[in-house]
């Protein structure tokens, strides 16, 4: 029932699942230190076939139509998100594609090799963050043997973290580049984030 739409959930107040487990987060060997850890309860993931089926039942189009028209949307926003454009995700918000490397300060030691890993960075829209925002959470609390403990609703102050807004102290400067790691302010699509490593994220 939980991983229905909203809509369709009639009478149920809608809540973000959260488990608070049990668990030893200690890192010396032989050494138990028990904390407990918050992580998101994913009840499911649903099969694009599920998705299309009530689009299709809330816009009375033919699931054939939707099904055309989504395999068509994403094939233009995996080429578009890959030539360097922040694609918008109709009801949803934006989705580029970054990078995470590491800075040098000669330009003789700029090469592909610097990069160590590939992004997908999705900006939520602020229909998408209020709906977020709205939405209460409730945890459920797990010894380390599985047991439930407690329960709570919980009185967070719902902020919504923004992917745009991670590291105000970055330097973004475009396609996959780090103008300069201590400077501030965005200047393009696609800048590196410093990380207290010395590497850059995008």
């Amino acid at each position: 029932m939980q991983s229905l739409p909203r809509e369709v959930q009639e009478g149920v107040d809608i809540m973000i699942q959260i488990k608070a487990k049990q668990q030893n987060v200690s890192f010396e060997k032989n050494v138990e230190k028990l904390a407990f850890v918050l992580s998101a309860h994913l009840y499911n993931t649903l099969d694009a076939s599920k998705v299309i089926e009530e689009a299709a039942k809330r816009s009375g189009i033919s699931e054939g139509v939707i099904k055309a028209a989504w395999d068509a949307a994403g094939e233009v926003i995996r080429t578009w998100a890959t030539e360097g454009h922040n694609v918008p995700l109709p009801g949803l918000g934006s989705m580029r594609f970054g990078v995470r490397s590491k800075s040098v300060q000669s330009v003789d030691e700029v090469k592909t090799s610097l990069i160590s890993a590939r992004r997908v960075i999705f900006t939520p829209s602020k229909e998408v963050k209020d709906e977020l925002q709205a939405t209460k959470i409730a945890i459920t609390c797990y010894d380390k043997d599985g047991n439930i403990v407690k329960r709570v609703t919980s009185a967070d102050t719902n902020d919504v973290e923004d992917p745009e807004q991670e590291n105000q102290n970055g330097g973004n400067t475009g396609a996959g580049g780090n103008q300069n790691g201590n400077q501030g302010g965005n200047t393009g699509a696609g800048g590196g984030e410093p990380n207290p490593d010395g590497s850059t994220e995008d």
